[in-house]
Parts: structure tokens; sequence; C-alpha cells
């Protein structure tokens, strides 16, 4: 009995390892351009409407921007637009520097609430989401609907795809849920970098039933890995962790506790580290 208890954990382990697959060269490369449109939401809302950027803007130069906003402090900066070459339209959400994520008050609002009945139509008040991520897409919800109706309308592609970095992944992710409740006929999908915990278990059930979601974790970084599960958060499915080797792998299920998996490689946050927060991811550190 005593060898079968002892064991257990280790069955655990092998049976979460064998549904991990690595990301060939092809798959990685294709998240580049989405990385590149990530970071650039970290730049500055002229700069982003007229496509002038730098390096960020010049890695997607066929990108027609639609609409941008924020200011960058109470509002995070967010732009709209088309890519030709992907054939969808482009929304994204500046995130937060490393550097100020631990003074950032909308971090550290962790009080779960329900999702406004009034953005998110029809979704049960037991899905619940951080409050402060929630107020933050709020303020930019129904300018973001508009451009994206805007770009749809103009450019008529049937693909829209969300992307944000930390705090805007967050936003993402809840865009993610929000646009597709007032847009039909369209495919969306979210791509997330270093995004934190969103909502609650109901929440991260929700979104692997409604969203293709994924959300791509770098090495050490711990900002993954909070708010905490004991804080009733829950991390929905769909993650891919660059390992320290800087092998991508796919980590099925909510919360993998792999140790190939951000869960199981920074069980607490005194094993991170925040340097990998911003990146690289494939070679693009977030920032403008």
């Amino acid at each position: 009995m005593c060898s079968t208890v002892n064991a257990a954990p280790a069955l655990v382990e092998l049976s979460q390892r064998q549904h991990i697959t690595a990301l060939t060269a092809a798959q990685i490369a294709e998240f580049k351009p989405f990385t590149s449109f990530a970071s650039s939401a970290y730049c500055h809302p002229s700069t982003t409407l007229s496509w002038t950027c730098g390096g960020n803007c010049d890695a997607n130069p066929d990108f027609i921007p639609v609409a941008s906003g924020g200011d960058g402090s109470s509002i995070q900066f967010w732009y709209v637009g088309f890519s030709r070459s992907r054939a969808t339209v482009i929304v994204a959400h500046q995130g937060l520097e490393s550097s100020k994520l631990e003074a950032d008050a909308t971090v550290a609002n962790v009080v779960l609430q329900p999702l406004d009945p009034t953005l998110f139509p029809g979704v049960s008040s037991s899905i619940e989401a951080h409050s402060g991520f929630a107020d933050q897409q709020a303020k930019t919800a129904t300018a973001v609907l508009s451009a994206v109706r805007e770009a749809l309308s103009m450019h008529g592609p049937t693909n829209v795809t969300i992307v944000g970095h930390s705090l805007g992944a967050a936003i993402a992710l809840l865009n993610g849920a929000y646009l597709p409740l007032h847009i039909s006929g369209v495919t969306f999908r979210t791509i997330g970098y270093g995004m934190p915990r969103v909502g609650n278990q109901a929440f991260a059930n929700y979104v692997d039933t409604h969203i293709n979601l994924t959300h791509i974790n770098n090495k050490q970084d711990f900002v993954p890995i909070l708010p905490g599960r004991f804080l009733g958060y829950a991390h929905p499915s769909g993650e891919v962790h660059i390992k320290d080797n800087d092998q991508w792998v796919s980590c099925p299920g909510q919360d993998n506790p792999s140790t190939e998996c951000t869960v199981g490689a920074v069980p607490t946050i005194f094993n991170g580290s925040i340097d990998d927060h911003s990146g690289p991811y494939d070679g693009i550190t977030m920032g403008c």
C-alpha cells in the first residue's frame, strides 16, 4: 500500500508529461507577427494610428490601422486595424512594464466580480473576473467594438485576432469573451503573452468552451501564476510554455502541473523571475 501511495504523484506527473508536445519551428514562427502586434501596443496611440512606431510596426509593414486610444496611465493604450498578410482584424492592448507591476493598483485589486451584464449579456453571474482587469476592459470596450466593426466593414475579413501582453493579455481575453457577444459571422482568436489568471473556475470553463485561446508564458515568469489559485482563480486551457532551453511546448488542460509547464516550473513567485516577463518571445522583447 505504501508503495502505491508514494507512486501516485509520479504517475500523475507522467500522465501530464505524456500529453505535452513540442512546437515545431514553423508553428513557433506563426506566432511571431502577433508577438510584434502585442509589443506594438506599448507604443503611443499617435504612432500606432500612423503605423510609425519603429521596429514593432516595421515587423508588420502591410498593417492598416483603423483606430487607437488610451493614455497609458488610467487607460491602457490600444489599437485596432487590419493585417493584409494575415487576413485578420487585429485588436491589441498595452500591458504593464515589469518595473511597474507591483505598484499598479489595477493588478493589486484581486477581488473577483461577475461580468457586467450590459457588456456581457446572457453570461451567468457565476462567471467572475478580476475586478481590476474587468474595469480596464470596460473603459475601452465600446470604443474597441466600434473600431472592430469599422475594420470589418472597411476590409471584409472574417477573422479577428486579439492580442496583448501582461495586463494587456488579461484585457485581450476579456475582449475575447466580449466581442463575439456583439459581432456575429466572424471567427475570433485570442493570443496572450505573460497572461495572469483573469477569472474564477467558471470563467476558465467558459473560456475553454467559447474562446480560441493561446497564452504563451516565458521561462520562469511568475506573472502567469498570479493571482493565486487559493484566491479562487483558475487559468483556462491553451498554455504554451517557453522552457529554459528555449523549447516551446504545448501544455494541455487548465493550470497543467507538469514541471515542463508554468505551474510546475514556477510553483511560487520565489521560484520565478520577473526578468522573464517581457520576453524574449522568439527574439521579441515586449515594449516600445
